[in-house]
This record gives C-alpha cells, structure tokens and sequence, in this order.
C-alpha cells in the first residue's frame, strides 16, 4: 500500500490509547472518531490538533461507518463489540476490537461467519497478552525449550469499587452492572490461552460471593473463576475479579514437561522468573530478569498505558493488514472466540451446580448451528426470554436512589 491506512476508532474513552497510537504510528493514520458523548469529542479534536492533524468527528455510528475508512477500533462498551464488529466488516472495514469478543454463543457464530465471509482482518485486542510478562512468556513458549503445557493460572484481580462513579455513570443498566463476572474472562485465561497456542475443550465455573461495597454502588456479582481443559489435557485455572488487594493483581503462570515459567506477583516483584531442567531429572536452571520487548520495542517505549501493553494490538493489527511478518501476534477471531466463550459457558457451568461443560470448536462449521439461536445471557435487551440472572446469589432489588447517588459523584467528579 502506497499511503497509510485510514482507521476511525468508535469510543472516545477506551479508545484514547488507540488514537495515540495511530496518531503516532509511521504506517497509520486517525481520520475519525465517533462517541455519543460530545465532550469526548471534544477531547479527541484536541488530541488529534496537538499532534497537528484534524479528525472527523460524529456522534452516530450510521454517518461514521459511511466515511473513508480503510478500518475500524470498536472501543464502545465491552457488550456491543460483536455486533458492531459485524457491521463492519459488511461494510468492508478491517476490525480490531476490545474486549470482550462477544455477549452470546449466537453472536460468536455470527461474528465468526462474518469475518470468514468478508475475507478481511478481525484483531482483538487483549491487551494482557501483551503485558510485558505475558508476551515474554509467550515469546519463550514459542521457541519449545520447556516442553508442552500442563497446568497453568492466570490471575486479574482488580477492585474498581472506588471508581465505579466513573466508569458505569450511575446508569442501571450499564453492562458492567448488568454482566456476570465470568463473562469478563479474557485477562486472566486470554494470555494462557494464546501463549500456548491450544484450544479449550471443557469448562467449570464459580463465582464468589458478591460484597457489599459494590452492593451500595448498584451491582451484585463477585469474583469470576474458570477452570479450563485444553486440548492436550493440560489444565488452567483463571480468576478475576474485584477482590480486595492494592495494588491490583495481573499475575500469570505456566508448567510444562520441562520446567515453568511466572511474571512477578506482588508489589514490588517486578521479575520474569523461568526454571528449565536439564539433562538430569530435577535438575535445572532458573533464570529471572527484566524482560523488554523484543517486537516493535522502540516504538512501543511511549505508551505506558496498562503497563505499556496498549501499543501491541494496534499495531500488530495494522501489521496484520498489510502482510508483514510480525502480524502473526495479531490475535483472530477464532482465538478470541475461545477465550470469550469459556466465560459465557463458565457462568452456566455455576448456574448448574458446577458442572463441567464442553466448549465447541467453533472453526468446525459442524457445530455451529446448534449455537446460531442461544442468546442466553444476563442482559434483558439481547437474551429476551432465555435471560439468565445476574447472579447464582439471587438478585437483589436495588434502590433508583443508589444509582442516582453514583451518578451524582460522577457529576461532580468524584470517586466512591
């Protein structure tokens, strides 16, 4: 391609690192934005001035899909990913989304067929396989050295309780108060998932209790946990969730047939640490260092968003787009489907007793049409009569007044 690219990005607040990197990157250009909110808006006008350029700006998704676009970053709300991402690609944009992939097993079939279908790049963009651990582990996992998987843990542990004014806006049905934890996967069985390059096979799932903090702020689910068979019988265990820890808790860690690998988990720890044996039976070496990136390193050292991870998906998207050979890391459709679909049928798993269920091969259209109608989920608006309650717990009947309080602290700006 003689020019770069041209992206729009669709949600002003999670986008904000995306247009920094495309504002900044030599193959790649932000052309327009589009957010409900104006002041968001705004704020992306301004952005993208400082850096000397001027960006489209709309406040409906119909005008913004219709402009010059060669692709799209969805940014909107975790919930709307996948239909947005449809319409897309029908209209012949390239797609990186955020997290999640999807809200039903009904639009991980129709995404899946869409991208397949339209014959462009579908990315996702799960950053926390890019945190600076999780990349390296994923990186040495590539290269053989310590065997096949085993077991594995992935860990997301994040109380936003105090900032819950600011990201959920006092509304009732915003989808951080309406989704069950499990279904916020991807951070903690994402990276295990994509550094070992196999497919789920089976899922068990739980939930914690959910506490009374968040109660008082208008939600009521707890801690989500998976425990996830993979293909080659290996075992992870992923949990996530606000449970009470500062600062939070983004921890991975993997056995294999020859030796291990973890990132640092408590505060201070910043160390990647592996052991590999050696010729001997139980004898071996450990290594522990400071990993820096080995991909795009100089170009990545200006964003320190989420621990400097928020560069990798964009660019290895675009990277992705015009045929190069560091578009491998992008991660597709079909790895984000595994990873989002464990958690939506983790949470069925916890509504029956825990029971274990099997996670289909979504790649094999075979087992796709038994999924094409299933809109179970715990939003009213897309599950219609086969909604599931938002909590194994019960639901409580929350006051209008809690929600008015979060909003007015959004207002005013403050936190919980």
């Amino acid at each position: 391609m003689d020019r770069k690219l041209r992206i729009g990005v669709f949600g002003g607040a999670r986008g904000r690192t995306m247009m920094d990197v495309l504002l900044h990157h030599p193959d790649a250009e932000l052309v327009a934005v589009c957010d409900k909110y104006e002041p968001l808006l705004d704020e992306a006008k301004a952005r993208a001035e400082q850096c000397g350029t001027n960006v489209a700006l709309f406040n409906n998704f119909d005008d913004f899909i219709k402009y010059d676009l060669d692709a799209v970053v969805l940014a909107n709300y975790a919930n709307e990913h996948a239909p947005f991402a449809v319409r897309c690609l029908k209209a012949g944009k390239h797609v990186i989304s955020e997290v999640l992939p999807c809200e039903t097993m009904a639009q991980a079939v129709e995404l899946i067929e869409a991208v397949e279908e339209s014959g462009l790049v579908y990315a996702y963009a799960e950053n926390y396989c890019y945190m600076r651990h999780a990349f390296e582990m994923w990186q040495r996992y590539k290269t053989g050295e310590l065997g096949e998987a085993r077991y594995g843990e992935g860990e997301y542990i994040h109380d936003c309780s105090s900032i819950w004014p600011q990201i959920t806006y006092g509304e009732r049905n915003h989808w951080r108060n309406m989704m069950h934890a499990n279904f916020y996967c991807t951070h903690s069985l994402g990276p295990l998932l994509t550094m070992t390059g196999l497919r789920p096979v089976k899922v068990v799932g739980f939930e914690t209790k959910p506490s009374q903090d968040l109660l008082e702020l208008g939600v009521y689910h707890g801690a989500g946990i998976e425990m996830v068979t993979l293909e080659n019988g290996a075992v992870i265990k992923s949990i996530h969730g606000g449970l009470k820890r500062e600062p939070s808790s983004i921890n991975y860690e993997l056995y294999c047939t020859k030796g291990m690998m973890e990132s640092g988990r408590l505060s201070g720890t910043s160390t990647f640490n592996l052991y590999k044996e050696g010729d001997r039976r139980c004898v071996g070496n450990w290594e522990h260092y400071e990993p820096t990136p080995r991909i795009a390193a100089e170009a990545a050292e200006k964003y320190q968003s989420h621990g400097g991870s928020d560069f990798f998906p964009t660019h290895f998207f675009i990277e992705k787009i015009l045929g190069r050979p560091d578009g491998e890391w992008s991660i597709d459709v079909y790895k984000a489907i595994d990873m989002g679909i464990c958690g939506i049928l983790a949470y069925r798993s916890v509504l029956a007793d825990n029971i274990s269920i099997d996670v289909p091969n979504l790649r094999d259209k075979a087992q796709r049409d038994k999924y094409r109608s299933d809109n179970a989920c715990t939003n009213p608006a897309v599950a219609g009569d086969q909604l599931l309650p938002r909590s194994s717990f019960g639901e409580p009947d929350i006051p209008d007044e809690v929600y008015d309080k979060v909003r007015q602290l959004w207002l005013d700006g403050k936190n919980a």
